[in-house]
């Protein structure tokens, strides 16, 4: 357990200060880069935000009793009971005064970070899984959920703040965990929300277009995941996707243990899909032949990814494709659901970029082949990404028998201007196979409406999510749930 308080100068030692202006001998209370969490003996970060810098909020935070404030620039008014810390970066110096704080719990897991665009959350929480099936006790960070050994939290974002994440890991540690798996958005890695983490591996999974409403453009985007290998130590491992061209910008300049895995090329890891049905696929692993309950090449890379890395942390073949043969698919990672008599498949999945959406519609072609139907349900979120639009229902209407373009989290945008964007990506033929029901509901609906015996219906974009975002306003709302009760019409 942390200290009641802690000394500021054992503190310090956690970070490299550029000045001290004031005593550094009290007692810190606690940490925190929220000044409405201010009190005395508090340490307030005044971190520089996306839309609110901290700085602004150094002296509400001193009137509160703070006792000390690390900045980058020092405000015009020091008080000379308040002890002032400059640093270069304060976004970087919360993560390892956070880490300190907690008693640096990082370093007594066997800590591993997934990145990329798609399949995070399925790696992580598989990894998770793995772990528990080995016999330790494991954590987990990730965007459906957090837990602590086997206690479940509600993710609020994909990689939290540095303060939750540092609490997070040390709450597993004195849980009795050993181990904890952990996604790494980009987002993330740019903010330094992952500051003063001690990883023992990092796995890169693929990188095509998302966030660039955040990042801007596509490079920026792919230095932000690749400073996370960057960052890697070299009792570390980097494991990345040769089968993605950026796989190997990756491993450019980190100091980490390098190894690829591939189900297209040679590698340090292999392996190919050998049967391939909607309720599981048979693979080869390294020479090895395993039955799975997933489906899709997709994931067939997603499970060597798992496998390469269990094989890093030094687990023998055999076990690991024994418990790999275990392992159940992520909620809301095409998960399945039938009809009542069984004639129709619903498949719900996270798919929320273009690459995503072919992955998943392709797959459900190789399985169902040509004679059974696909409908598709799917959108795109508001205050987000414009450009990605027309490429969604392009990639959704070219793979489609039908499709049906509805909302995914509108937010504070018209629902109707969204669907406009997505369907300036079709074609005159595409556009007459295409409806647009603003309702998610009525939209899902519809399609079990339109769906005849054999046909496949797939729900994309939220996966998991059990809300709609309407305006401000966060709604129940799970696409699970309501295509089940649309099968029971």
């Amino acid at each position: 357990m942390t200290e009641a308080s802690q000394n500021l100068h054992a503190l310090l030692k956690a970070i490299t200060p550029v000045e001290i202006a004031g005593p550094q001998n009290s007692d810190i209370s606690q940490l925190t880069a929220d000044s409405r969490l201010a009190a005395p003996g508090t340490m307030f970060v005044a971190v520089r935000g996306v839309n609110v810098d901290g700085h602004r909020f150094i002296p509400a935070a001193v009137t509160a009793g703070a006792a000390a404030i690390v900045c980058e620039e020092f405000p015009d008014e020091m008080p000379q009971n308040v002890c002032f810390i400059r640093v270069a970066d304060s976004a970087d110096a919360l993560g390892r005064l956070a880490s300190q704080w907690y008693g640096n719990p990082s370093r007594k897991l066997t800590l591993i970070g997934v990145t990329g665009t798609n399949g995070k959350t399925t790696i992580a929480t598989l990894l998770y899984e793995m772990a528990r099936l080995s016999g330790c006790k494991a954590g987990l960070l990730s965007t459906v959920s957090n837990i602590v050994d086997t206690t479940v939290y509600e993710a609020v974002q994909t990689t939290p703040d540095p303060l939750s994440i540092h609490r997070l890991l040390h709450d597993m540690v004195e849980a009795g965990c050993t181990f904890a798996a952990m996604e790494v958005s980009s987002h993330a890695a740019q903010q330094r929300r992952i500051a003063g983490l001690h990883f023992k591996g990092g796995i890169f999974t693929n990188l095509t277009r998302d966030h660039l409403d955040y990042h801007k453009t596509f490079d920026a985007y792919l230095k932000a995941k690749k400073s996370f290998f960057d960052g890697l130590g070299a009792d570390a491992f980097a494991l990345v996707n040769l089968d993605d061209s950026h796989g190997t910008v990756m491993l450019q300049n980190t100091c980490a243990r390098k190894a690829d895995y591939s189900i297209q090329r040679d590698a340090d890891f292999t392996a190919r899909p050998l049967e391939d049905r909607l309720d599981g696929m048979l693979l080869e692993i390294d020479g090895t032949e395993v039955e799975t309950m997933f489906t899709g090449r997709f994931n067939a890379s997603n499970l060597l990814a798992v496998y390469g890395a269990w094989r890093l942390l030094g687990y023998d073949k055999e076990s690991t494709l024994l418990n790999m043969s275990r392992l159940r698919p992520v909620a809301g990672r095409f998960q399945t659901v039938t009809n009542t008599d069984r004639t129709i498949t619903g498949v719900v999945d996270y798919a929320h970029t273009p690459d995503a959406l072919i992955n998943v519609l392709d797959t459900l072609r190789e399985v169902c082949g040509c004679k059974r139907r696909i409908i598709t349900v799917c959108g795109a979120g508001g205050n987000r990404d414009h450009g990605k639009r027309p490429l969604m229902a392009e990639a959704a209407a070219r793979r489609s028998d039908r499709l049906i373009l509805t909302s995914d989290n509108p937010r504070n945008e018209d629902p109707e201007a969204i669907l406009a964007d997505m369907r300036a990506g079709l074609d005159s033929d595409q556009a007459a196979r295409t409806l647009s029901i603003c309702d998610r509901r009525e939209a899902i609906r519809t399609a079990v409406a339109l769906a005849q015996p054999g046909d496949v219906i797939l729900v994309a974009g939220k996966g998991h999510e059990d809300y709609q975002i309407i305006g401000d306003v966060k709604r129940h709302f799970s696409d699970l749930e309501e295509l089940q009760a649309a099968f029971k019409v």
